[in-house]
């Protein structure tokens, strides 16, 4: 529901063409803050790990409904998706500790399963929340509105979180009492304990980090809101500052930290290199084709906002439902790397292509259906193999670092692709309005540039409307062709896996799954 509603309050701030650019920081400091989380929840343990991030996903939600611009609705959504994911994360952590490696893909599975349900919801309720209703010809928000879908799930959120908190502190406290939890006793003072911790979490590596990334990002993205587009003064600052940053973190992680913020030595095996960098590269890809593609299907196809949902959220229900073949296949046989090398990554590369040819007016709505659903289950395949080839690479002692390692690189190539993503669209995209639209449209461009309302409010088949469909596929071409052509380097990262069996892997004792 989020990502739909996205585009109405980037469209509610004149601000359309930012859509994807909203999410570039959540996706940095989401992905950087879950080494933290992972030494964190060693020491705190599960439970609290869990509800520090359940608490920082409401207060985003909160921040969402009351957010008054995008500028406050992109930090509300760093606070909501370090929550979201962190959330996410913690419980992963959960089943790889309750579960054999070899089943461990089967596990995944079923935790990512509640996304077939919910994709089919997640549109008639944005739908209802918005009221869109056709007035004259014109589409009107009539509802509630997308404060109220945000604000709702402020308070439904935490109470749906508390019955697994509770089972997580109802085993927590038995394995206490059994006596199978460390105990912790610093015996240093509150201050000495934060000067610790700041050196234990590496604070300041990771501020360099997360600065330097989104200083170097951000200009790519609002760039042509600039007088003088990348000749601003302020654009060159940033990218600048941003570069100085990163080079200032690669000399302090060399020879100033204490504790490294990322684990170097993991990144020497060539299976975790090479997951690692796949989880990067299919993020990447995903953000490139997928940024606008929620507006393109209201617009282009002219799908109503439910229909629209449906198939932006194909990739979610179609993962999910393969990811249980995927998982199954691996506890069967104890092998991952064929199917990976053999089927998600050609198949990844065969729906994105075809998708170039697709993706443009006057073409059936149900060949966009075929690739979303080739991309879903090739998705489905490679998410697993990849969680599964870093976890086998290490020992189980190392299972949360790693897991946390790869949310991170998928998270950078996420932010990236967002990124390049937003620089094709605004490079692009008025530019194609100019050459499409009609000449008595021309005053209105910038209207119908930051307003996907005002897109909509053209009916089909007139001048003005086919003007922005062709506008829509050009800009698509270009960020269709550079997603094929990320994801060409699938194949070297699968390639570099050791084909490890994984029933010879004895990582967890005690009652698995």
């Amino acid at each position: 529901m989020g990502f739909g509603l996205t585009t109405y309050v980037t469209s509610d701030f004149s601000l359309h063409s930012l859509t994807s650019a909203t999410g570039v920081m959540s996706s940095i400091i989401g992905g950087l803050t879950k080494l933290p989380l992972a030494k964190l929840i060693d020491i705190w343990g599960r439970p609290q790990g869990y509800m520090v991030m359940v608490g920082c996903l409401t207060l985003g939600l909160i921040m969402m409904a009351a957010c008054n611009g995008v500028e406050l609705y992109a930090a509300a959504q760093v606070f909501y998706w370090v929550g979201q994911n962190g959330t996410d994360y913690v419980v992963s952590v959960f089943v790889a500790d309750t579960s054999h490696l070899k089943n461990r893909g089967l596990m995944f599975a079923f935790l990512a399963s509640p996304y077939i349900i919910t994709s089919w919801v997640t549109g008639p309720l944005a739908t209802a929340y918005l009221g869109i209703e056709m007035v004259d010809g014109v589409p009107v928000v009539a509802g509630i509105g997308w404060r109220w879908a945000y604000g709702s799930f402020a308070i439904i959120t935490p109470i749906i979180a508390l019955p697994l908190f509770a089972l997580f502190q109802y085993n927590y406290k038995k394995a206490e009492k059994a006596g199978l939890m460390p105990v912790r006793e610093s015996n240093r003072t509150f201050m000495q304990s934060v000067k610790y911790y700041l050196v234990e979490f590496d604070a300041f590596g990771l501020l360099l980090f997360i600065a330097g990334l989104a200083l170097f990002l951000l200009p790519f993205n609002i760039y042509s809101y600039q007088p003088d587009g990348f000749a601003s003064p302020m654009i060159i600052c940033m990218i600048v500052f941003g570069v100085l940053f990163l080079i200032g973190f690669a000399f302090w992680e060399r020879f100033g930290a204490a504790v490294t913020f990322i684990p170097f030595h993991l990144l020497k095996d060539r299976t975790v290199m090479g997951a690692n960098l796949m989880a990067a590269v299919i993020f990447f890809g995903f953000y490139m084709w997928n940024g606008m593609f929620f507006s393109f299907l209201q617009v282009v196809p002219g799908l109503t906002f439910t229909e629209a949902t449906y198939i932006g959220n194909i990739y979610s229900i179609g993962s999910c439902l393969w990811s249980f073949a995927a998982g199954g296949i691996i506890a069967y046989t104890g092998r991952f790397k064929a199917q990976a090398l053999y089927f998600g990554v050609p198949v990844t590369i065969l729906g994105a292509g075809l998708m170039i040819q697709f993706r443009q007016p006057d073409v059936n709505v149900g060949y966009i259906v075929m690739c979303q659903i080739f991309i879903a289950f090739a998705g489905g395949t490679l998410v697993i193999t990849e969680q599964i080839a870093v976890m086998a690479a290490t020992t189980h002692q190392y299972v949360a670092v790693v897991l946390a390692v790869q949310y991170m690189f998928s998270s950078i190539g996420g932010a990236i692709g967002q990124t390049v993503s937003t620089a094709i669209w605004t490079g692009t995209f008025r530019d194609n309005l100019l050459r499409f639209l009609p000449a008595t449209e021309l005053p209105n461009v910038d209207l119908i540039y930051q307003d996907l309302v005002q897109q909509l409010s053209y009916p089909v088949g007139t001048p003005e409307r086919l003007g922005i469909q062709a506008a829509y596929g050009e800009s698509q071409k270009w960020q269709l062709t550079a997603a094929v052509a990320s994801l060409s380097l699938l194949f070297p990262c699968v390639l570099a896996w050791r084909n490890y069996q994984l029933k010879d892997h004895k990582q967890v004792k005690g009652t698995v799954i």
